[in-house]
């Protein structure tokens, strides 16, 4: 709005009204107390009632006083029951019957009903840095500080690494991606076979019976890799290992470790 129009004529006199502070204000006549066809005010003397914020006008109105008066739907009415025709003459001719039929028998003990939650899983988004294909440096674990070739992000949102194991002894394994840092080099990977997170679940122990309770079990105990996933590591390297000696110095990049010496600080690397 240019500060002229209010003089050419552009804008009504007789309903030019501000609303301040919960304040009508009309602007006939404000100039000398003249009446009728006098000019309004300029522009610049306007600014000071425009420039106030909602929030301003929400606090000296008191509006936070006022009771909300929220209007609740009506509630739709539940058929619970049906009339059913009894034939008989001493039966009363009709019988309300129950839709849903309760149950016969009812816990001992209460059960724990879950919460409605409408919440839904979704698949964790993946930095633009990782990509299949990216080698990334391993920040926790057993094989902190080695690198590793990231395969593909599985459905649980986890990475899916190896070394390959053949090069630097990192198998399959599922590294969350808070525990990386992305590197700038990345491998050209042929195709791979299914892998999915079932792989990585390990079968619950046995439960022992009363003649097996005191025998000493110490020498069973321990995780022992299964053949399926031997073979499926062997598989990944057989493909993985011929794209790494394709690229120069890469299989030595693989085998060394991660390391940081005294003021070096890896938020001013690139890597």
């Amino acid at each position: 709005v240019e500060p002229g129009c209010f003089l050419q004529g552009h804008l009504p006199r007789s309903s030019v009204l501000l609303a301040s502070d919960g304040l009508s204000l009309e602007l006939n006549g404000l100039l000398n107390g003249r009446s009728g066809g006098d000019l309004v005010p300029p522009y610049s003397a306007l600014i000071p009632l425009l420039e106030i914020s909602r929030s301003a006008v929400y606090r000296k109105r008191a509006l936070y006083k006022r009771n909300k008066i929220a209007t609740t739907p009506a509630a739709k009415e539940t058929v619970e029951f049906k009339t059913k025709t009894v034939a008989g003459e001493k039966n009363g001719g009709t019988r309300k019957v129950p839709l849903q039929k309760a149950p016969r028998f009812y816990p001992t003990e209460d059960c724990k009903v879950p919460l409605k939650n409408r919440k839904t899983v979704k698949q964790t988004k993946l930095r633009s840095s990782i990509t299949p294909g990216t080698v990334v440096i391993l920040l926790a674990g057993a094989h902190r500080g080695k690198r590793a070739i990231c395969l593909k992000q599985l459905p649980s949102g986890l990475l899916l690494v190896t070394g390959p194991y053949k090069i630097n002894g990192v198998p399959l394994r599922r590294v969350d991606q808070a525990y990386v840092i992305a590197t700038s080099t990345k491998v050209e990977l042929p195709a791979l076979p299914a892998i999915g997170d079932e792989i990585f679940k390990r079968k619950g122990k046995p439960t022992k019976n009363e003649k097996e309770m005191f025998v000493d079990s110490a020498g069973d105990s321990g995780y022992k890799i299964s053949a399926e996933k031997i073979a499926l590591q062997k598989e990944v390297d057989a493909a993985v290992v011929p794209a790494v000696k394709a690229v120069d110095m890469l299989q030595s990049y693989l085998r060394s470790r991660f390391t940081l010496t005294k003021g070096q600080y890896p938020h001013e690397m690139q890597f």
